[in-house]
């Protein structure tokens, strides 16, 4: 076998766990966050129902501060944009890792047939 096959599927291989590795990472993290969203989602659906006068606790680190609802709603709110940001992000990351990777495997291809075709 060609040292440079050899170099250049050892190179694809290497990068290839590595790639496959940021890839779980990522969807570990999406997931993450999408639980997260759904949480704000219910905690805000059931700050809607409560009535306007309702006492309403923040947490700020290990203590609770009066709140009123709508400065909850607000909070929570920005707290859902943060995470779908945050997912975006993940999700072009992942799409570029892919894409990468499927760049690598078309390079490697083309590398053999040159081979294949110059030992002919």
């Amino acid at each position: 076998m060609d040292m440079e096959l050899k170099k250049a599927f050892t190179e694809m291989q290497v990068n290839k766990i590595e790639t496959t590795k940021k890839i779980r990472i990522l969807d570990v993290q999406i997931d993450t966050l999408k639980k997260q969203k759904q949480r704000f989602e219910l905690t805000s659906k059931e700050v809607d129902n409560l009535q306007g006068n309702a006492k309403v606790y923040a947490a700020v680190g290990r203590m609770f501060v009066t709140s009123t609802t709508d400065e909850i709603k607000t909070d929570l709110k920005q707290k859902q944009e943060k995470v779908e940001k945050v997912v975006e992000s993940c999700d072009k990351s992942k799409t570029v890792l892919i894409q990468n990777l499927q760049d690598q495997e078309k390079s490697l291809r083309e590398l053999v047939d040159t081979k294949k075709k110059e030992s002919k």
